[in-house]
């Protein structure tokens, strides 16, 4: 991507996210066991367990540049509609200029039919520049009232225009390195695709079957650390209940505008269920991650930047027990994906290229994948 394009922030571990536990120690235990039972052969051909992180590093890195994608195509339409909009003022302009120039020549004509002996008009017409012609003469002080407003008019419209040319200008090539970052970005992502793609398509029929009960346990994984969570966050409410003092800060808390906010979001969300993850896509047949949730959150009447990086921001920060359905949980370091929680340890989300949009454990990467819980609204 170009220097000049927004960078993405480099996550820090926001306060409230646990450490990798018990969800990285049992993955690893099945990565050990895997490894034993398929020894890479003689000819240093990687194992299952290299081509499943592989593949999904591939789709992370594609993930990720799909947001660069996506805001360099939203730079792209907001630079595009301010061209448009110098590109008719000068329009505009032009034609105010033409018509003071109309009426300038105008008085030059009349100056040559009665045989003026000074044709200033004309004169000023022919010069370089208004400027080069007042520098030189004293037309000023002899021209009508009527002469000296066209002649105002002409200038002022001449320096106008100029300027809003010049500002055409610059937008332009704005706009021509913004184009050329949408198409690095898109490259990027077709070729992080395409290479996860030819390693699958590398695999025996029964190395895909391996790999999938490997997937199948990393996914048991997940959904017991989502139980895990759902449990302590129902023993925390039931204790503020019982204390009748709430554990939450009013800063975390939920107000009932928000919960109501949240439940059109997540009725939004369970309504996309099952369309395909499309990089950049923003519905309403197909989205990816980020797409989702504005989406989601727009239906709910509240909008949400359109990249990840920027969606992280618009909210507060509430720690991961504290997390309410509607609120927005993002994943890694560079902070490339997101889903929209829906309570008990569980979110809705458009995962990767390949998958539907589904509910899913927020563990489904592991405990140490994810990053930030968000309030938004």
């Amino acid at each position: 991507m170009a220097s000049h394009r927004k960078s993405r922030p480099v996550g820090t571990r926001m306060a409230g996210i646990r450490t990798p536990a018990l969800a990285t120690a049992a993955l690893t235990s099945v990565a050990l066991l895997s490894q034993s039972a398929n020894a890479a052969p003689a000819d240093d051909k990687p194992s299952l367990e290299e081509v499943e992180k592989k593949v999904d590093d591939l789709y992370r890195q594609a993930e990720s540049a799909t947001d660069g994608y996506n805001a360099a195509k939203e730079k792209t339409a907001k630079q595009r509609k301010q061209v448009d909009t110098l590109l008719d003022d000068v329009a505009q302009r032009t034609q105010k200029l033409n018509k003071a120039r109309e009426e300038l020549g105008s008085f030059a004509a009349a100056q040559y039919r009665t045989g003026a002996s000074a044709p200033d008009t004309a004169t000023f017409l022919l010069a370089d520049t208004p400027q080069d012609y007042f520098d030189q003469t004293q037309l000023m002080g002899r021209l009508t009232s009527r002469q000296k407003g066209a002649v105002d008019d002409f200038v002022s419209e001449q320096s106008a225009t100029m300027k809003k040319r010049q500002e055409a200008s610059q937008s332009l090539q704005s706009l021509s390195e913004t184009q050329s970052d949408l198409k690095t970005a898109k490259a990027t992502v077709q070729k992080k695709l395409a290479d996860a793609r030819e390693l699958l398509s590398e695999l025996t029929a029964q190395e895909k079957a391996r790999l999938a009960a490997i997937e199948q346990r990393k996914q048991q994984e997940a959904a017991r650390k989502a139980a895990e969570l759902a449990q302590q966050q129902a023993a925390a409410e039931k204790a503020a209940q019982e204390t009748a003092a709430p554990q939450q800060s009013t800063s975390t808390a939920p107000d009932s505008s928000y919960a109501t906010k949240a439940a059109k979001a997540l009725a939004f969300a369970r309504a996309q269920i099952g369309k395909p993850y499309v990089w950049g896509a923003t519905g309403p047949d197909s989205y990816d991650c980020s797409g989702l949730t504005q989406a989601a959150w727009k239906a709910a009447g509240v909008d949400l930047p359109r990249v990840t990086y920027d969606q992280v921001n618009a909210g507060t920060t509430v720690s991961l027990a504290d997390a309410q359905p509607g609120d927005l949980v993002f994943f890694y370091d560079d902070i490339s994906h997101v889903g929209l929680y829906i309570g008990n340890g569980m979110m809705i989300h458009a995962p990767k290229p390949g998958a539907y949009v589904r509910e899913e454990s927020i563990y489904y990467d592991g405990e140490s994948g994810i990053h930030s819980v968000v309030r938004p609204a």
